[in-house]
């Protein structure tokens, strides 16, 4: 399992000979793991020192309230990670949930290295890469917080959509989430979301079926 190509190239390993991949993998007890659709992950108000990294399938990081309120902050797919910055600091109390969002495989890996690794090659390429993944989420979160800012539904949808389509290079593409999830990550009303998006294809600004979109043309 651990020497599959996926693992070898995570971000995390960058720079690593393989050697050195090897003896990161033992000493971080690199462990794999299985979840069903909608299983909880790691959950809000607890501690971790592990970091996952999804081999298959895809997690959300969610904010759920007391009052049944839920916000997607962030979608992980094969080859991303989540929780590291909680697994580095390991007594941090966490504020979100991490969740399956369908079948999933993860690769665990334990940030509490042990004392007899501190001088190893590898640890100042570990925290070196861990630097450049928290940077790529700290964009991530910014770029959702763009996303939102506009107070009108239109505004959030086009800022997402025209994120998206610059990352692609394209004007046709997928998006992670299903309509509900889109709506969550977004912080609006499912309907009023579906409703304002049907608004935009009869305008011919986009053309949209599930999770497909294709930008036809600048919103004037």
């Amino acid at each position: 399992m651990l020497s599959e190509p996926l693992i070898r190239s995570a971000v995390i390993f960058h720079g690593m000979t393989q050697a050195e991949t090897d003896e990161a993998l033992r000493c971080l007890c690199a462990e794999e793991r299985k979840y069903r659709k909608g299983q909880v992950i790691l959950q809000a108000g607890n501690t971790t020192s592990r970091m996952g990294l999804v081999l298959e399938g895809s997690v959300t990081i969610e904010s759920n309230d007391l009052w049944g309120n839920r916000t997607i902050l962030s979608h992980i797919g094969p080859g991303e990670f989540f929780a590291e910055t909680y697994a580095f600091l390991r007594t941090e109390p966490m504020l979100v949930d991490v969740s399956a969002n369908e079948e999933s495989r993860i690769l665990f890996l334990d940030l509490a290295v042990p004392d007899d690794s501190a001088r190893s090659a590898w640890q100042a390429l570990l925290i070196r890469n861990l630097l450049i993944i928290s940077s790529r989420k700290n964009l991530h979160l910014s770029g959702r917080s763009f996303h939102t800012s506009s107070r009108s539904i239109r505004g959030r949808v086009m800022s997402y959509l025209n994120t998206l389509s610059l990352q692609k290079k394209s004007v046709s593409f997928d998006i992670p989430f299903d309509r509900q999830q889109l709506a969550d990550y977004l912080n609006v009303e499912r309907s009023a979301l579906s409703k304002e998006l049907g608004k935009m294809q009869k305008e011919g600004l986009i053309s949209t079926r599930k999770k497909h979109f294709i930008l036809l043309k600048q919103q004037e």
